[in-house]
């Protein structure tokens, strides 16, 4: 069999996934695909299709993500301020990207819209433990929303990423000025 039609027969068997790519060509001959890969990548297509249909049939307040554009990996997520809470009329947004071996491995996720608090930087990096340490495969995307809108009204100060912030945290007064000074509504 000719180099030619062994890759002809290698890419009739690659099944088609969003999540799970084939290997460029030249890495195809050396390295044929293996089996669990595309079986991982289903399970992951599968949980995160699941998590979506969940996600919008719970109707949690100031929460929400979807897939961006053609690919289930990437998200876009939005969290609107609490109620009684210095970031009250507020909506960031997110971007939530996950890995190839979710949900056990925690998803990258950042703040796209700019956040002045105490457990954020100002590259929209994230301080919380269940998106690092303690994270656990029961999380889904819903609660990884609700923590981070969580965390907005109650910071870990023991713990930041902005240490000005940590600092105003204690006079809600001026760190709302603050808040609303630095932040950008996204179109």
């Amino acid at each position: 069999m000719s180099r030619r039609e062994n890759q002809d027969v290698q890419d009739t068997n690659i099944p088609s996934s969003p999540v799970a790519s084939p290997a460029p060509p030249a890495a195809a001959d050396k390295h044929p695909l293996q089996v669990a890969k595309t079986v991982d990548g289903q399970a992951v297509l599968k949980r995160l299709q699941s998590e979506l249909m969940a996600l919008m049939m719970c109707g949690d307040a100031g929460i929400s993500a979807f897939p961006e554009a053609e690919s289930i990996a990437c998200w876009k997520g939005t969290i609107s301020g609490s109620r009684d809470t210095v970031y009250e009329g507020t909506t960031y947004k997110l971007s939530l990207i996950f890995p190839k071996d979710y949900p056990f491995k925690p998803p990258k996720v950042k703040f796209d819209t700019p956040c002045f608090h105490p457990n954020i930087d100002v590259y929209g990096n994230i301080c919380l433990d269940i998106l690092q340490d303690k994270w656990s495969s029961a999380y889904d995307v819903r609660t990884i929303l609700l923590s981070i809108q969580s965390l907005l009204g109650e910071p870990n100060n023991e713990s930041p990423l902005n240490p000005q912030a940590a600092a105003l945290w204690s006079n809600q007064e001026e760190f709302r000025k603050m808040v609303m000074k630095l932040f950008r509504p996204s179109p």
